[in-house]
């Protein structure tokens, strides 16, 4: 497809992408998949070689939040069967993330529920960051505590935060179907906060819940432009008790051309596989090692996930290697600037660029303005493919897999030993 080699030429040169090729990522029929696939694998291999990166979930503080993201298993008025604890100790979370890193993880996640931090929040994770980083040496650790307040992203970096995490989730448009009780303009004030204080920001969405292929394309252009270093992609777990329970929109073949398109607007930004990639990729996860060059090892914050022992031996059986903790994940031109305060090249041309268009509250499993228009306008280069999605390839339903959504009853806030 001459589309295909235009994709794969912008990505190796870090060239924006327009709308209408991101929709026409999105709209390729089953029969060329392989063919998407082949061409995505090729930029992500260009920046990140056969190396996954293993992350690691702790959830410092389960449930009970006020917030009313549609998606959370955690929000107000949720009634999924979840485990609910307040704060862990932090000897408690550095031996819970002391499990994932000897499973091969070399990033933990610290994550709280709730709106935000309060300041002794901020003082509790501190502790436990310095805890964790005094006990693992080498460690990355990544925060996620939800809206911060000024100030609060410099304390966690002075603390040894390496990065925090928050999450645009679906795009500007339709962010108001999904949570009312804080608006998408409180994200991307936290991820730029976040950016401002030297953090290497992260930040996502979560595929599945309803959204329109414009929708996945707008909200991945607004990461592009916020140029995050890490992209994760979440696949909606629809949660008994949730208001979203009943939304299975995703086939495998779907969830395979949302991350060649997100591998595509961002090229070469570290894009992770995140929540739901069991219950929805399901036998085809192996392909997604050629999209993502980054996943989450063992469970999630209120799910299972995949065991961290078949984790491992589905990296090595598709031909892939773990990420060494000696290993940089990022390519150089962003390495060096997140190690030195900021994310992402600021001065090159490309996507790493403000100048260039940019490349680009939890991480949640998914239960977890950009370059073009709203209105349709494109960003650098022209587009030959058409403008729209084909609805066939782009809304068939998946089946229902409920027996694939388990809560999670090991591992932090329990007496059982972690999945890693």
């Amino acid at each position: 497809m001459d589309l295909l080699n235009t994709l794969v030429d912008k990505g190796l040169r870090r060239e924006p992408l327009s709308r209408a090729e991101a929709l026409a990522v999105l709209g390729t029929s089953d029969d060329e998949l392989l063919d998407v696939v082949a061409a995505a694998g090729k930029v992500r291999r260009h920046w990140y070689g056969r190396r996954v990166k293993l992350n690691y979930l702790v959830n410092l503080k389960s449930g009970l939040c006020p917030e009313d993201c549609s998606y959370c298993s955690q929000r107000l008025g949720s009634t999924a069967g979840i485990l609910k604890y307040t704060w862990l100790k932090p000897d408690e979370a550095s031996k819970a993330a002391a499990a994932g890193l000897a499973g091969g993880a070399k990033r933990v996640c610290l994550v709280a529920s709730g709106r935000g931090p309060t300041d002794r929040d901020v003082d509790r994770v501190s502790d436990t960051i310095k805890t964790i980083k005094d006990q693992n040496e080498g460690v990355e650790v990544c925060a996620c505590l939800g809206l911060l307040s000024d100030g609060q992203a410099e304390r966690l970096r002075e603390a040894g935060a390496d990065a925090y995490n928050h999450n645009l989730n679906t795009s500007e448009a339709t962010y108001g179907e999904i949570t009312t009780t804080h608006t998408y303009a409180d994200r991307v004030d936290t991820v730029q906060k976040a950016h401002a204080a030297g953090l290497s920001a992260c930040s996502g969405l979560i595929a599945g819940m309803g959204e329109s292929d414009e929708d996945l394309v707008d909200v991945v252009f607004s990461l592009r432009e916020l140029d995050p270093d890490s992209v994760p992609v979440n696949f909606l777990i629809p949660f008994e008790g949730t208001p979203l329970a009943k939304e299975w929109n995703l086939t495998p073949q779907r969830c395979l051309r949302i991350l060649a398109m997100v591998r595509f607007v961002c090229p070469d930004s570290e894009v992770r596989i995140a929540g739901g990639r069991e219950v929805h990729l399901r036998t085809m996860q192996p392909l997604a090692l050629h999209l993502a060059n980054s996943i989450f090892l063992g469970d999630y914050l209120t799910s299972e996930g995949q065991a961290g022992k078949a984790d491992l031996e589905m990296i090595a059986d598709a031909g892939f290697e773990v990420e060494g903790a000696d290993q940089v994940t990022l390519p150089a031109h962003r390495a060096h600037v997140a190690v030195g305060g900021g994310c992402g090249s600021r001065e090159s041309a490309g996507c790493g660029s403000h100048a260039g268009g940019g490349c680009g509250a939890h991480e949640d499993e998914g239960a977890g303005a950009g370059c073009g228009s709203h209105a349709g306008g494109g960003v650098c280069g022209s587009a030959e493919a058409p403008a729209t999605a084909t609805p066939a390839a782009a809304t068939s339903v998946g089946e229902a897999r409920t027996d694939l959504v388990a809560v999670r009853r090991r591992g932090a806030g329990t007496d059982l030993a972690p999945n890693a």
